[in-house]
């Protein structure tokens, strides 16, 4: 992607909701989180250990009902993180989420939310969601909707035990918060 359009990717991911709104009136919630899944990957480095090896691609797992529609497939299309090819996959409750290194966990799920972080436990997995309290319940990030701006908080202690090291960059317009 030229520089141009990466940098334009970037300036969406710290753009309030609000203001991207009014730039484009016809985005939607989903888009923009879409963007904020693709930014994460920049902001966020997995032990070498979470990958089979140099060339095996950084799995971007969407777990239950699929919010995104084509927004998450068409943002990370072509697109490569430190030499790593973007991969969106589709999954259900029966597939090996531990393979994933995003794990954005749809709304459907909220009534297992604890069983699949807890399934994580040995796993270097950055999970994401929009169900309320999610990182408060032990996810590493959570979105949610201050005003009309699209927000997120993150659990610091959830992405140490997961062994991924968290960009201060993406640390700074992030509220902090303590697992329940």
């Amino acid at each position: 992607m030229p520089f141009l359009g990466r940098a334009l990717i970037l300036l969406g991911f710290f753009v309030s909701a609000s203001v991207w709104s009014a730039i484009n009136p016809s985005t939607p919630e989903y888009q923009l989180k879409a963007v904020f899944l693709f930014n994460f990957t920049q902001f966020v480095e997995w032990p070498p250990a979470a990958f089979g090896d140099a060339q095996s691609p950084m799995s971007i797992c969407v777990l239950g009902t699929d919010p995104f529609g084509p927004y998450l497939d068409d943002v990370v299309q072509g697109e490569k993180i430190n030499g790593r090819t973007l991969l969106v996959e589709h999954i259900n409750r029966d597939d090996n989420i531990g393979r994933c290194h995003i794990l954005y966990v749809s709304r459907s799920e909220e009534p297992r939310v604890e069983q699949i972080l807890k399934q994580l436990d040995d796993h270097s997995v950055l999970t994401v969601s929009d169900i309320d309290g999610f990182a408060e319940k032990g996810g590493v990030i959570g979105f949610f909707t201050a005003g009309s701006k699209i927000r997120f908080r993150i659990n610091v202690a959830s992405a140490k035990r997961a062994d991924l090291t968290i960009s201060s960059k993406l640390l700074r317009p992030a509220e902090i918060v303590a697992a329940e």
